[in-house]
């Protein structure tokens, strides 16, 4: 095939998130400001200093069965629901298909904690011989793409990436690579995440970086705001149908949006902290732009990382300046974690289908909790209610523990 064959365009979209399951559901609740923090009942957390998370209502049509509920991890789960959604949303046949040409990636920062957690307590307390014997594989990193893989009876190349907060966009670059290089025709990619647990909840609240407006749950998500406190963790999924441009055509797909292009970086500063002046996420921005063969000035709306801690936010901000220049404080930025919370590893996918909503739909979702916009940041937040505007270009940023910088770049498809 041509190179002009090998673009690769976005057909399927499924989203499971805190605030709605479903490409529908999930765009609707965007537009109406929806807030899906609430308290915790995944596990007692009182006497906690964090009792507030983004959880996850899955419909019983999208529930494990009773047979699979003990032998996969949450996040497994979650991320089964997803790719069910994106195949269905895709409209792709795959027993028309060649499924040795078909891949999966999945991204997750840490895999099957909850297993982990509750196999050490058991450990801890009664002992080796009451570990479960599923544990190993529940747990894995690896296990969401396997397990969709083996329920799909998926042939073609299959991955896992673990770059923190980074790696839903990071699996879409993973599987972007495959259709470009010929590996594959089409790839379900995306993030998952089910940290809602005691042991991480503690742990992010450890070194402050949650927020801890227990009492007021749906405002504690406040990106950009002046009054920022820290993110919200949340739990979610998110798994994009991703295929190359020949293969969509030759089957009569409708086609949601192009994945132009990506930049990645490290930071190479700290472990936990960005850096102060966004230089590793700026260098992301700009390889993106190059590698969409897009200007500053064609950039319709950003998709913000916008955790809404104080050094993530003024670093992110800082990046777009340095990186788009006087571009960037007139283009509209949303920051959905306002809404869906900070969903880890899955966030970048669920972004990144905010990002193609916004594309295919023409109006950018707002941030909500902004009712003292940061003047310091100098950029042109959506607040309180949709723009709506034509979207022809937006990039979605990914910034993650560790350094890891991912930003997407999607556009309006070409016409066929």
């Amino acid at each position: 095939m041509t190179a002009g064959d090998r673009r690769v365009v976005v057909t399927g979209l499924g989203p499971v998130t805190s605030i709605g399951v479903g490409a529908d559901d999930f765009h609707a609740a965007q537009l109406k400001g929806l807030s899906g923090v609430r308290p915790i009942t995944r596990f007692d957390a009182g006497g906690m200093p964090v009792r507030i998370a983004g959880e996850v209502d899955l419909p019983a049509a999208r529930a494990p069965a009773a047979r699979d509920a003990a032998t996969a991890d949450r996040s497994t789960h979650l991320a089964v629901a997803a790719a069910g959604l994106a195949l269905e949303s895709s409209g792709l046949d795959l027993a028309a298909e060649d499924r040795t040409r078909i891949g999966v990636v999945i991204g997750t920062g840490s895999g099957g904690v909850s297993t982990w957690e509750t196999n050490t307590a058991a450990l801890l307390t009664h002992g080796p011989g009451r570990l479960g014997a599923r544990f190993i594989p529940m747990s894995m990193a690896n296990s969401p793409a396997s397990r969709i893989c083996l329920d799909l009876g998926l042939l073609g190349p299959s991955s896992a990436v673990v770059t923190a907060c980074a790696s839903g966009a990071d699996a879409l670059v993973t599987a972007s690579q495959m259709i470009t290089s010929g590996e594959a025709d089409v790839v379900l990619a995306g993030g998952t995440e089910a940290p809602v647990t005691r042991m991480l909840v503690g742990g992010f609240a450890k070194i402050r970086a949650l927020s801890t407006r227990n009492d007021r749950p749906e405002q504690a998500s406040r990106p950009f705001s002046a009054d920022r406190d820290g993110f919200v963790l949340a739990e979610g999924a998110a798994v994009l149908v991703l295929e190359s441009a020949a293969h969509a055509a030759a089957r009569g797909a409708r086609v949601l949006a192009e994945l132009r292009g990506f930049g990645r970086s490290s930071d190479a500063h700290h472990v936990t902290a960005p850096h102060p002046e966004g230089a590793g996420a700026a260098r992301a921005l700009r390889a993106a732009l190059r590698s969409a063969g897009l200007r500053p000035q064609d950039v319709s709306h950003i998709n913000a990382h916008g955790t809404g801690t104080g050094y993530n936010d003024a670093a992110e901000a800082k990046a777009l300046h340095a990186a788009l220049g006087e571009a960037a404080g007139r283009i509209p930025v949303s920051a959905i974690k306002s809404m869906t919370g900070h969903a880890l590893g899955a966030a970048g996918a669920i972004e990144a289908v905010a990002a193609v909503q916004a594309i295919d739909r023409g109006v950018v979702p707002p941030t909500t909790n902004l009712a003292e916009p940061d003047p310091a940041l100098g950029l042109d937040v959506v607040g309180g209610t949709p723009r709506d505007l034509p979207v022809d270009a937006v990039l979605s940023n990914s910034f993650a523990f560790g350094g890891h910088n991912v930003v997407l770049a999607f556009t309006r498809p070409a016409p066929a």
